[in-house]
């Protein structure tokens, strides 16, 4: 038993010590350049530009309120590959072209995701599930794309590399005259994890979005509120959700799954790009234990294409023919537990999640369960030893006071 913990302590310092995605080291740095525009002649644009470069590649993100909120990564093969933006085209009624990446030839992997609506709906059986829920019990869903966005100038963080989306409904400013729904983004140069819950580990390769929902007054004394989100890659991409089951440790008590949307090439098991979080969410600015909400996905459903792509910083990159040679999909969040507090509590709701390049971070054993497994494991072989010394110092007494007859 000795034996095999000497053999097992190892790896649990090993894999407690770092929890990167395959193939990356604990130390890899990018170095990262942002710029924000918050207007252009007069018009609100919000566009933020994110360069993180690496030693032969470059991670782009834009993330911009122009149209619905979307988050544009572009991943190349260059660490000199640059972002071309066409203001004219960008803020005009056909934005197709109005983003370029340059050289072309760099590109490797680009996909967009686009935050279209809010949804809010009266959750008569308190169940949490609006995949249940009949349709009259839905209120009309916010819109995004025609919020008023404020600019960001005052919000934007070039230390802390990070900006504040803040926007109101134009034609419900009665629920929204305190209130505002945001999208803060931060980008991360290095390996670590995020100080506040739900402490989501992070790489290099990845930027972190948080949604928040924050003094909006519900239509009703029973509402809760879901998200959808529409994500969209050129044809020949393949998108999967998985469940990844994680130990319960210090960083977000209870909370024992993460999810995961996957994109990688057609007939290749290697992710290209990813959007990652764990199953939970706040209902309120302290994101205390007690106020954690678990959130749930549903299915990924083709868009319908019938309807118009409310993204402009999509439509300017992936260009005037995305709905066919684009794959589109949707897929909804919703926040809440069945008997559990409403949004009514504290006029508050806050969901984080991770988007980046190549195979998402993966949670391993933290340093207070490698404490708790060692002295778990650990007490029997220290008893083991204790006990088999004292029954050996006491045989060798016994047998060293023998004096044999003559």
């Amino acid at each position: 038993m000795l034996r095999w913990w000497l053999l097992f302590l190892p790896y649990l310092l090993r894999v407690g010590s770092h929890g990167l995605a395959e193939g990356e080291e604990e130390n890899y740095r990018r170095q990262i350049h942002v710029q924000f525009n918050s207007t252009y002649n007069g018009t609100t644009v919000n566009l933020l530009h994110i360069r993180a470069v690496g030693q032969k590649d470059t991670i782009h993100y834009v993330w911009s309120t122009l149209g619905a909120p979307t988050m544009l990564l572009v991943h190349t093969n260059s660490a000199e590959s640059t972002l071309q933006l066409d203001w004219t085209k960008l803020v005009s009624s056909s934005p197709f072209q109005g983003i370029r990446i340059e050289p072309l030839s760099s590109v490797q992997h680009s996909m967009a995701v686009m935050f279209t609506r809010v949804f809010e709906y009266y959750d008569v059986n308190n169940t949490a599930d609006f995949s249940h829920t009949a349709a009259s019990n839905f209120y009309p869903a916010y819109k995004l794309a025609d919020f008023v966005w404020e600019r960001g100038d005052s919000t934007f963080n070039a230390t802390t590399r990070t900006a504040v989306f803040r926007g109101s409904s134009a034609s419900d400013t009665r629920l929204f005259q305190n209130g505002s729904i945001s999208f803060r983004v931060t980008a991360f140069d290095s390996m670590g994890r995020e100080e506040t819950p739900p402490s989501l580990l992070h790489t290099a390769n990845c930027s972190k979005l948080e949604f928040r929902l924050d003094g909006v007054v519900p239509r009703g004394n029973f509402s809760r509120f879901g998200i959808e989100l529409v994500t969209l890659e050129k044809k020949g991409g393949h998108k999967r959700m998985e469940s990844v089951r994680t130990i319960d440790d210090e960083y977000t008590p209870t909370i024992f799954e993460m999810a995961r949307m996957v994109s990688n090439a057609q007939n290749e098991s290697r992710a290209q790009s990813f959007m990652q979080w764990k199953m939970v969410a706040y209902g309120s600015p302290v994101a205390r234990r007690d106020e954690a909400l678990p959130c749930q996905y549903y299915d990924l459903q083709e868009w319908n294409r019938t309807k118009t792509l409310p993204s402009v910083v999509a439509q300017a990159f992936f260009g005037e023919n995305l709905m066919e040679n684009c794959t589109i999909q949707a897929l909804n969040l919703s926040f809440g537990i069945a008997d559990g507090d409403f949004y009514n509590k504290n006029h508050f709701l806050s969901w984080s999640s991770l988007v980046g390049m190549g195979t998402p971070p993966v949670e391993t054993f933290s340093i207070l369960v490698i404490c708790i497994m060692a002295v778990a494991l650990g007490t029997p072989v220290v008893l083991l030893l204790v006990g088999g010394l004292i029954i050996f110092i006491w045989k060798k007494k016994r047998y060293s006071d023998y004096e044999p007859i003559n």
